[in-house]
């Protein structure tokens, strides 16, 4: 099962050639981390993608000061809104766990010379 992603509208990702754009590392985890628990069952889709329109339309109607739009941000926040809407967890929870995801240096998601030679 994968997320059906849409290709264009408001909850589209951003994409380069068809391709996922990730600026960041935090983005594409926070990515992956909406991906992995719709695929776990813990939320729909559509359920998601409200969400995300929710708060895209809301900056839109108020754009923060410097007028920046970040989408994932927006997916991030749309994420925190779904979980903590079905009590799954606490939003202050997501942003936190999310903050630790985000300061990590790239590369850290990798498995280490220890985790490929178990007895070493």
């Amino acid at each position: 099962m994968t997320a059906p992603l849409e290709v264009d509208g408001p909850a589209a990702p951003p994409r380069s050639n068809g391709e996922l754009v990730f600026a960041e590392p935090w983005e594409s985890r926070a990515f992956g981390m909406a991906v992995t628990l719709y695929k776990a069952g813990h939320f729909t889709w559509p359920q998601f993608q409200s969400a995300l329109i929710a708060r895209i339309a809301a900056w839109e109607s108020a754009p923060t000061e410097n007028g920046s739009f970040h989408y994932y941000h927006h997916w991030l926040g749309a994420l925190e809104d779904v979980l903590a809407h079905i009590g799954n967890v606490v939003a202050h929870e997501v942003t936190t766990r999310a903050g630790m995801l985000a300061k990590r240096p790239a590369g850290h998601d990798h498995h280490t010379d220890d985790q490929h030679h178990p007895h070493a």
